[in-house]
């Protein structure tokens, strides 16, 4: 599965909304649909199921503050 199909999905699992994959640029902070707590599930889901390493302090809210920054970040480390 590509990136965006895993981020999509397990963002629809966290949030409890398919709304993040109908619009990619939903503020997912500011529409309190992702928080701290849900951003580190988020973190361990994408951890394993893409297989890269990501650290939470190296990621900051808004670099991941949309489904969209979230792909494209991804989609970089997958390609690294």
């Amino acid at each position: 599965m590509s990136p965006k199909v895993i981020v999509l999905q397990e963002l629809a699992k966290i949030t409890g909304t398919d709304q993040v994959s109908l619009d990619l640029d939903l503020p997912l902070f500011d529409e309190d649909l992702l928080d701290s707590l849900g951003m580190m599930e988020l973190i361990v889901a994408l951890t394993e199921q893409l297989g890269v390493s990501l650290s939470p302090a190296e990621i900051d809210r808004q670099q991941w503050s949309t489904p969209r920054k979230i792909i494209a970040y991804l989609e970089t480390k997958v390609k690294a």
